[in-house]
């Protein structure tokens, strides 16, 4: 029986001052404070990428991102991670986006930040096929990036796999609370290793709750910008009597 995949539904999307505004969430996709400066502070300083890639004594991590959005997250992974890394281990990073941006919207949006040009440039070449094929390989290898499309759950139901860092992203909960369930979090729990962390902007209770019910030790922070408070964590099992 032939395997015919579905389209792929785009992103309805709106641009205000430059910057892409998601339509059908009425959301951001990013700080309109600093994009860059958030995801460096949410993303890599709440998993502690720097030090741990530095220190790093296997040859593979895996980072899994709910909410590919503008590629903005994984850039500045695989921009650290080009920097830090042993010259001979690979970055895998996976995301799962329910409707992916076009060519033409993405490549917009990178282009508020020139200074990665030397990054996102390889990348948005490889954007079409990724869109097709869901994983492409980047910098000599280096960095393997896998694209799932569709609702994020289901996506990682399907999965096995070993998570060393999760990036909870997405438009926030109240805007997207399809995303934000706990079933999502027992599958974060399922994939993840014994050593992983977690990071994510927003500090809502009952994603909070939610963690902690699936074996995350989750600790608030101070937000970035705007927001008060950021949740961050790391997974120690669900405890049994």
């Amino acid at each position: 029986m032939c395997n015919i995949s579905k389209p792929i539904q785009h992103a309805n999307v709106e641009w205000r001052n430059g910057q892409p505004f998601a339509t059908d969430f009425q959301d951001v996709y990013f700080s309109s404070d600093n994009g860059l400066a958030e995801t460096d502070y949410v993303f890599l300083q709440g998993n502690d990428l720097l030090n741990r890639w530095q220190s790093l004594t296997f040859n593979t991590f895996t980072i899994f991102e709910t909410g590919f959005g503008t590629g903005l997250n994984f850039i500045c992974a695989a921009d650290l991670w080009l920097k830090t890394a042993p010259p001979a281990a690979v970055l895998q990073f996976y995301s799962v986006e329910k409707y992916p941006l076009t060519l033409q919207s993405i490549t917009q949006a990178l282009q508020n930040w020139p200074q990665l040009s030397t990054i996102y440039q390889p990348f948005l070449y490889e954007y079409p096929q990724l869109l097709q094929h869901q994983t492409v390989a980047l910098f000599n290898g280096r960095v393997q990036l896998t694209l799932l499309i569709g609702d994020a759950t289901e996506q990682l139901s399907s999965l096995s796999m070993n998570t060393d860092a999760w990036f909870l992203d997405g438009f926030a909960p109240r805007k997207n609370p399809a995303m934000w369930q706990p079933a999502l979090f027992e599958q974060m729990a399922r994939l993840s290793t014994p050593l992983c962390t977690f990071a994510t902007f927003t500090s809502a209770g009952d994603v909070r709750r939610g963690l902690l019910q699936a074996g995350f030790d989750v600790k608030k922070q101070a937000g970035f910008g705007k927001k008060r408070e950021m949740l961050q964590g790391k997974f120690v099992g669900i405890a049994h009597d």
